[in-house]
């Protein structure tokens, strides 16, 4: 039981290091073309991403039951993975490197299950490919891998043609228009960022704690917890314990620790009361802000007017949403750096500042294998003391 409650602690607490350290990523580009302060950007920001939290589950359903095979996941296994990804964000956090928490997570995740499998690489699931179409396959090939690639180059490619098409439209419009009209409209668009990250990135905890609760319920760890932490797996409603009986009839935003089991495993169900107390707290770390991170993006890597900000937040908003929709756990990180570097690239070349470019692409390669190589080691250690 204690083990259940410390999971889910962990795992809010990677929700909010996830909202502060990501959350820099979403505003950053609405600050630096100085549209909304550092402190109007960080309200616009927790509440669209509180609101994007409650637009679909894909996501979550993905960690929950398409990534490693849960028989291994045990609650400390889940610990040390949330503890390791959070180590590194809090790490490339206060170097001021927009790294990725979902990688970060994913990393995570593997290296720990890979640890407590005594390496057993099947233990992790690399592919199930899509009867009909690739983008509807399982695993870390399709879901991870694949998406990691394809979502910065489209983020580079869109925002470099969309920002191309804004400077054919507006090439007679007198800048100070532009200004004054793209200052409007980008507070549209880092709306819009904000929800597609909470549509994306809150969803990731989710799946951690459903997951941690169908480990528990398989293993038995929830027979002596409370009735409204148990899952009443093939028993008939009117036999259910009063409390438990009381909680299904509630709304389900408040059914808090009911997990019913799933009708299809590999389709896990996602509770409603999780994706509530994820919500709620990726608002919370949205609020603690991330001025490191905004700097790096929105100043140092190229300079930025209204009309560059809007098309880079539509452009990685975009790509974030079409991922989510996929229920790939993509990064919101690499969606709208990347964008920015192509409206930066559509100014010209030149604009863009190569040795930021360089180390915010090396804390991206890094992060899947250093989170991993962490986790791992956490495992080992937690072996060593008997804790596993």
């Amino acid at each position: 039981m204690l083990l259940i409650l410390l999971v889910i602690f962990v795992a809010l607490v990677f929700t909010y290091i996830n909202g502060f350290h990501d959350t820099a990523n979403s505003i950053a580009t609405v600050v630096s073309t100085k549209v909304l302060t550092p402190r109007q950007a960080i309200v616009l920001a927790a509440v669209s991403n509180l609101v994007g939290a409650f637009f679909g589950t894909a996501v979550a359903a993905t960690i929950a039951s398409g990534l490693v095979d849960a028989q291994v996941a045990t609650m400390p296994v889940l610990c040390c993975a949330l503890v390791a990804a959070i180590v590194w964000s809090l790490v490339t956090w206060w170097f001021g490197l927009p790294s990725s928490s979902s990688h970060a997570l994913v990393g995570g995740l593997c290296g720990a299950v890979l640890a407590a499998s005594d390496n057993r690489w099947s233990s992790i699931i690399w592919s199930v490919p899509g009867k009909e179409h690739w983008w509807q396959g399982k695993g870390i090939l399709w879901k991870v891998i694949v998406p990691m690639i394809t979502s910065p180059i489209a983020g580079f490619v869109i925002g470099f043609l969309f920002m191309g098409l804004l400077y054919f439209l507006l090439r007679n419009w007198r800048p100070v228009t532009v200004n004054r009209v793209f200052g409007k409209l980008q507070l549209l668009s880092a709306s819009y960022m904000g929800f597609a990250h909470g549509t994306n990135d809150a969803q990731k905890t989710m799946g951690i704690i459903t997951l941690a609760l169908v480990v528990a319920t398989k293993s038995g760890l929830l027979v002596s917890a409370p009735h409204w932490l148990q899952t009443p797996e093939g028993t008939p409603e009117g036999y259910l314990a009063p409390v438990a009986w009381v909680i299904t009839h509630l709304p389900a935003w408040l059914q808090f620790g009911y997990q019913p089991p799933a009708l299809d495993p590999k389709a896990q169900f996602i509770p409603v009361w999780i994706t509530v107390l994820c919500a709620l707290t990726m608002c919370a770390g949205t609020a603690a802000g991330g001025w490191r991170i905004i700097k790096t993006i929105g100043h140092k890597m190229v300079k930025l007017h209204p009309v560059h900000g809007f098309a880079a937040e539509a452009t990685g908003a975009t790509v974030l949403f079409t991922a989510a929709s996929f229920g790939m756990p993509v990064s919101t990180t690499h969606a709208i750096t990347t964008s920015i570097m192509g409206v930066g690239c559509a100014k010209g070349f030149n604009a863009l500042k190569l040795n930021v470019v360089e180390r915010i692409l090396w804390a991206w390669v890094l992060t899947l294998p250093a989170s991993a190589i962490v986790a791992y080691a956490l495992v080992a250690l937690a072996r060593l003391f008997g804790w596993l």
